[in-house]
């Protein structure tokens, strides 16, 4: 099992034991994660599941894609140049165990 917790402003930390495999967005969405949209199911084509990287993180992620990128620009939360990244297009697993991310307060 892989470790994601999602930190929320007011405080409160939603942390999720999930299959390895499993994308941040559908972790989330499947477990009622507060503030994770995924409204377009996964497609990175909506930007409704924005996440803030925790900085220790951000060395074993994948390098943003195109798509990714053109998204991230139309956050509903502002972007951070370093830590911004769609959940949808992280997974968890073999190489990537744990995960922590901060939660935008406006998705849409």
């Amino acid at each position: 099992m892989a470790k994601i917790s999602f930190h929320h402003s007011d405080g409160n930390v939603d942390v999720l034991d999930v299959d390895p495999g499993t994308s941040l967005m559908r972790a989330a969405v499947t477990n009622g994660v507060d503030g994770i949209v995924g409204e377009c199911g996964g497609q990175a084509m909506c930007a409704t599941c924005h996440v803030y990287v925790r900085p220790e993180y951000l060395d074993g992620l994948p390098e943003i894609g195109d798509d990714e990128e053109e998204m991230l620009e139309c956050t509903a939360g502002p972007r951070d140049e370093t830590r911004s990244r769609l959940g949808c297009q992280i997974t968890v697993g073999t190489d990537l165990e744990q995960i922590e991310v901060d939660v935008p307060d406006d998705q849409i």
